[in-house]
C-alpha cells in the first residue's frame, strides 16, 4: 500500500486567495482532535477525528480517505462543512490544504490506517 499526498503550483494557484500562506512555521497544526497542547498524531482512516489548531481558533474536522489501485489520499473536512482539502505533502511534516474534490473510492476497513502528524498547515483555508 502506498500513501500518495498530491499537489502541484497549478493547483494552488487555482485557489484565488482562499488560503493564507505561511512562513515555514505554518499557520495551524492537524492534530487528532482534542488535543491542542500537545498535539497528538492520529491515524489515517476514514471517519478520523482531526482538529485545524491554530493561534486564533481550533476547526474541528474529520478526515476522509479514497483509494485507487492502492494508493491512498487524505482529504480533511471541517465540522458542518462540504468543502474537503487534500493534504498535500509540503515536506518533513507539512501539508498544505487543497481544496479539490475526492479522487478514487472511499476506503474501508481503516485503510491505510497509516499514524501522521501532528502535521505543520503551510496553507490555512479561510474557515
Amino acid at each position: 500500500m502506498k500513501f500518495r499526498h498530491i499537489a502541484t503550483g497549478v493547483l494552488l494557484g487555482t485557489l484565488f486567495g482562499t488560503s493564507v500562506f505561511a512562513d515555514e512555521n505554518g499557520c495551524a497544526t492537524l492534530a487528532r482532535a482534542g488535543t491542542a497542547s500537545p498535539p497528538q498524531p492520529f491515524q489515517v482512516r476514514d471517519g478520523e477525528a482531526v482538529d485545524l489548531i491554530s493561534r486564533a481558533k481550533t476547526v474541528h474536522g474529520k478526515l476522509l480517505v479514497f483509494g485507487e489501485n492502492g494508493v491512498f489520499r487524505a482529504y480533511w473536512q471541517p465540522e458542518d462543512s462540504a468543502e474537503q482539502y487534500v493534504l498535500a505533502n509540503a515536506g518533513e511534516n507539512a501539508v498544505r490544504l487543497v481544496s479539490t474534490p475526492p479522487q478514487g473510492s472511499p476506503a474501508t476497513h481503516g485503510e491505510p490506517g497509516t499514524t501522521l502528524g501532528p502535521l505543520r498547515v503551510l496553507s490555512c483555508p479561510t474557515l
